[in-house]
């Protein structure tokens, strides 16, 4: 973010600029916020009718890793409206994702001043392509299967996990040329595959990356169930695993053992599990001074667990020394609860985070601080690091209200898409 001054509508003035720190910069009367288009490669904002806490990108028949503008992307996301019965799956293709005015065009733009009468026609807008499945209550969170893209997971606010397969919706828009308003103002009914309830509702809920069709959900009151895929599409659910001693906030499979999962809890406390052990969790650590709300397995570097908890700290551990205060990296930057941390799936010591604090943090444990470099790009950038910022923290995004996730493409390098109260961000920070 860049913070400009002056309230004058002068075409041809070009008004002093500085770079805005949030959490320690003030927007005074007469200044204004305005993003840096050049240090996006891309960036743009699309909503549904409602807000979504969750959502999750499928991989695609387009292959990858790609980097070609313009790109298409599909993804399914469930909704929270303001009564049960009008709540829905949203299927969604978003096409013609181009640069736009950022990156190289932007920095082109800045060298001439961005004065031009040109410059000011909008490049053509990132086309949203919809169908909607109706779905009884508020959607907490979806995942999709990652070995059956059209095989999609929800945790309803009504205490129920319901899957469902999406495979007919997928199809339509694979095939769609241009945005149907006929068919994106329709609301299909249609009945899940399968549907479980639980003893209350919850959030935590992931399928195994190794195991086909194996899927754990987790609810408020502590338990956690296993479900194993069967005949005929359907699925035998598990007793409930007891060992949390408040909710299950989160869960995440192993990348490599068909059997181990992760779970984290309101308890403060990280739980290592095993299926062939029902009765108690193999290894159990205290994991914040509060809630953790949230954790990713990295899928490249597998023995990495990360955690994000409602204090605001980010904590990255090794399994292969899982104990009591041995986390081997330590953030605190984000003022507000961490409300989401994800690996990228192409550079192994990266990973995003989303917080309360209205702001989306690209980190990078592989870099350190380097006080001559800083120094001598100060006066290019307009600011000088802040001692008390972690080196590792990489770019920051901002802007958008409340985010409740975010997820890297699995098919386009640094592309990260999030959701908030105001709809979802598709972006690629320049540096990634």
């Amino acid at each position: 973010m860049r913070k400009k001054g002056g309230a004058g509508k002068k075409k041809k003035t070009k008004q002093p600029q500085a770079v805005w720190l949030p959490g320690r910069d003030k927007v005074e009367d007469g200044e204004a916020l305005q993003y840096d288009p050049s240090v996006y490669d891309c960036m743009s904002n699309m909503s549904l009718d409602w807000p979504c806490l969750s959502f999750d990108l499928l991989r695609d028949h387009l292959g990858g890793p790609r980097s070609a503008f313009p790109h298409t992307l599909f993804m399914v996301a469930g909704t929270q409206a303001s009564s049960a019965k009008l709540n829905y799956l949203g299927i969604m293709k978003v096409s013609n994702l181009t640069q736009g005015k950022h990156g190289q065009k932007a920095a082109e733009d800045s060298d001439n001043d961005g004065m031009s009468d040109s410059d000011e026609e909008e490049a053509e807008p990132a086309q949203l392509h919809l169908r909607k499945v109706s779905h009884m209550g508020g959607v907490n969170r979806v995942r999709a299967c990652p070995q059956q893209q059209h095989v999609v997971a929800t945790w309803g606010d009504n205490a129920q996990v319901q899957v469902w397969d999406l495979s007919q919706q997928l199809a339509e828009l694979k095939d769609e040329a241009a945005p149907s308003s006929k068919d994106q103002g329709r609301l299909l009914k249609a009945a899940p595959r399968q549907a479980h309830s639980h003893s209350a509702e919850g959030y935590a809920l992931d399928w195994s990356p190794v195991a086909a069709g194996r899927l754990a959900s987790g609810d408020c009151r502590s338990r956690i169930h296993v479900w194993e895929p069967g005949a005929a599409g359907k699925w035998a659910v598990s007793a409930a695993y007891k060992g949390h001693e408040g909710s299950v906030e989160d869960l995440q499979w192993s990348p490599t053992e068909e059997t181990v999962f992760a779970s984290s809890s309101v308890d403060q406390t990280i739980r290592i599990w095993d299926t062939r052990e029902k009765a108690r969790s193999m290894l159990t650590v205290k994991a914040a001074d509060s809630d953790v709300n949230v954790i990713s397995w990295n899928r490249s570097t597998t023995y990495m667990l990360a955690s994000g908890a409602d204090d605001g700290g980010l904590r990255v551990w090794d399994l292969r020394n899982f104990a009591d205060g041995s986390f081997v990296a330590n953030l605190t930057y984000h003022r507000g609860p961490v409300t989401s941390v994800e690996w990228s799936p192409y550079e192994a010591s990266m990973l995003a985070t989303t917080s309360a604090d209205n702001q989306l943090a690209v980190w990078d444990l592989a870099l350190e601080r380097d006080p001559e470099e800083e120094a001598a790009l100060a006066p290019e950038t307009n600011a000088l690091a802040p001692e008390n910022l972690p080196p590792q923290l990489l770019f920051v995004h901002g802007g958008q209200a409340d985010p409740k996730e975010a997820h890297w493409h699995p098919q386009i390098h640094g592309l990260l898409v999030s959701t908030g109260a105001d709809g979802f961000n598709i972006f690629k920070p320049y540096n990634v």
